[in-house]
C-alpha cells in the first residue's frame, strides 16, 4: 500500500522511548458526492470511521467489522486500497511513551440506507454518529476546529490530512 504520509507528534522522539504499533483500517465510502463520516461531538469533529484491528484478523475483516459497528454499514464491499497514514504519538499507559498508530485506508461500497450501529461505550460517551458529509464542509469544520478549539482530539491532524487527499483525488 502507498505511503500517503508519516506524522511524528512534535512533542516526541521516535529515537527515545518504548512505542509499540497499534494496526488500524478506515473504510471510504461516497453517496453521490457525499462521504460517509463519523461526527464525534465531544471533539467537534469528522472521521472516517474504521478502528483497530484484532491480532485474528486481516486488515479487511477488521474494515468490515468497525465500519459496519460504527456505521451500521450493510452490504459492505472492500474494493481497493487507498493509501497508508502512519503516525507516533505521545502515549501514557501500558508501559509505553510513544504509539506507532498505522492507519491502512481501502475505498469501499455499502447500501446508502445504514442500519444500526454497535458503538462501545466510550464511543457513546463521547457522541460519535454516522454522517453523509459534504467532504468539503467537513474539512472546513474540521480546520475550524484545528484553528478554535482546546478540546481537539490527537486524531484530528490525521483525518484532516486524509479528508484532504480523498478530496483532491476524488472531488476536483
Amino acid at each position: 500500500m502507498r505511503l500517503l504520509k508519516t506524522y511524528i507528534h512534535p512533542s516526541i522522539n521516535i529515537e527515545q522511548g518504548r512505542q509499540f504499533s497499534r494496526p488500524t483500517a478506515r473504510a471510504i465510502a461516497f453517496k453521490q458526492q457525499q462521504i460517509l463520516l463519523m461526527y464525534t461531538k465531544r471533539y467537534d469533529d469528522f472521521s472516517l470511521p474504521g478502528g483497530g484491528i484484532d491480532s485474528h484478523e486481516s486488515i479487511e475483516q477488521g474494515l468490515v467489522r468497525e465500519l459496519s459497528e460504527e456505521t451500521g454499514a450493510q452490504n459492505i464491499k472492500v474494493c481497493s486500497e487507498f493509501g497508508l497514514y502512519e503516525e507516533y504519538r505521545p502515549w501514557y499507559k501500558d508501559d509505553f511513551d510513544i504509539i506507532h498508530i498505522e492507519s491502512y485506508c481501502y475505498l469501499c461500497q455499502i447500501d446508502e440506507q445504514l442500519g444500526q450501529a454497535q458503538l462501545e461505550h466510550y464511543e457513546q460517551q463521547n457522541g460519535m454518529q454516522a454522517k453523509w458529509v459534504d467532504i468539503f464542509q467537513a474539512i472546513a469544520h474540521n480546520e475550524r476546529t484545528l484553528a478554535n478549539s482546546d478540546k481537539q482530539g490527537l486524531s484530528i491532524i490525521r483525518e484532516t490530512y486524509l479528508l484532504k487527499a480523498i478530496a483532491a483525488q476524488f472531488f476536483t
